[in-house]
């Protein structure tokens, strides 16, 4: 096992923390990409070698420096690829490391459904269940023209290749500092949509502010529910374009929220997350030629300049006013 894939157990409102802990993965391995808004992946093949442990050891002193100096406790998996340990790291709980067994890799798979492996949605899981392909043993043990044929020819191959314990995948290193991020946690779990919506709204231009603030824009939007049991669903969207205009972002974080389809769902928080970010004097932006566009930007400007003198409430949306 080399790959590490580990879940801070972050309390709400304190995904800020986030960046000071990847500096304790980095004094193990330079090697280490950041999964907003809890989660790291880390290579620690050269580090097995330096500090003479193998993975497992290491997640042990990873956990208790994590505890000792930022009072936060991380849920851990091992493998020999991203992929297998991302899939540990479901099994894993905090205070014991779940890693996959030296060439027991397809064993480790087999009896888990298909939607634990990354990258399968839940459409895809349906179609494969639907012929009773419905764990990775049975996935690994079909024909391959069979995937082929239900789910395409490249996922097929890949789907394949994973049920099967074969991980191409590779740790790329990144940094979260080129993001921007707005949490929202409720005091009760909440099964209204239109509160959830609401709060969505709330994050979305509290981060196209602080976009506008630094001058910068953003290229991706990335939404993350957090439920009552603890588990969270989290999903990404391209923007049409480079943007830090509060009504795009709003109308996108809506599209990713609809794009769920909860229901009655208990949610506990939601998480806003701008990636790519880039100056804004770099992007362009598609003329409209709609009135109505260009006054709402011109009105974003003069709110900005508002907010700026007499603080953060000064000006807001009507519906969060209340």
């Amino acid at each position: 096992m080399t790959i590490l894939c580990v879940r801070f157990q972050l309390p709400p409102m304190h995904e800020a923390a986030l960046p000071g802990l990847l500096g304790l993965l980095e004094e193990f391995t330079p090697v280490v990409e950041a999964l907003p808004p809890d989660g790291a992946l880390a290579d620690l093949r050269g580090a097995e070698r330096y500090f003479g442990r193998d993975a497992v050891e290491l997640a042990s002193v990873i956990r208790v420096r994590a505890l000792a100096h930022h009072g936060v406790d991380c849920a851990i998996g091992a493998g020999p690829g991203p992929m297998l340990a991302r899939v540990a790291l479901r099994s894993a709980r905090p205070g014991v490391t779940c890693a996959v067994p030296e060439g027991g890799e397809r064993e480790f798979l087999a009896g888990r459904p298909v939607a634990a492996l990354p990258g399968v949605g839940a459409a895809t899981a349906r179609t494969l269940g639907e012929y009773g392909l419905d764990t990775l043993g049975r996935v690994a043990a079909a024909p391959l023209s069979t995937l082929q044929r239900l789910i395409g020819a490249k996922a097929g191959r890949e789907l394949h290749e994973k049920a099967n314990g074969v991980d191409r995948g590779r740790v790329v290193p990144n940094a979260v500092s080129r993001s921007l991020a707005a949490e929202r946690p409720f005091d009760l779990d909440e099964l209204d949509p239109g509160r959830h919506r609401r709060a969505l709204l709330s994050a979305a231009e509290e981060i196209g502010a602080r976009l506008r603030a630094v001058g910068k824009v953003c290229r991706t939007l990335t939404l993350t529910v957090r439920y009552a049991d603890r588990s969270a669903t989290t999903r990404t969207r391209t923007l049409t374009e480079p943007t830090a205009h509060s009504a795009a972002l709003t109308k996108a974080a809506y599209g990713l929220y609809d794009a769920l389809a909860l229901q009655r769902a208990r949610v506990r928080a939601v998480t806003l997350r701008a990636e790519g970010l880039a100056p804004a004097e770099h992007a362009s932006h598609q003329l409209t030629f709609d009135p109505a566009d260009e006054k709402a930007r011109r009105i974003e400007e003069v709110a900005d300049r508002v907010r700026a003198k007499f603080g953060p409430r000064a000006v807001m949306p009507g519906s969060l006013a209340a």
